[in-house]
């Protein structure tokens, strides 16, 4: 099952890390980003996508 993790600067200032695994989920973010950046995250690449670092596992 792929896992979408997601890390981010919450409120304050504090890195938090998000890991999201619905198919569903992952597959509207997915929809969301540029095709450039689809290919990246698909080969396995962390990419920074508007300030948040995405990584996706298979």
């Amino acid at each position: 099952m792929p896992l979408l993790i997601r890390k981010y600067k919450g409120s304050g200032g504090v890195m938090q890390e998000e890991r999201i695994d619905d198919p569903d989920r992952i597959e509207r973010y997915m929809r969301l980003f540029e095709d450039k950046d689809v290919k990246k995250l698909e080969s396995g690449v962390k990419t920074v996508i508007e300030k948040d670092e995405w990584q996706l596992l298979p």
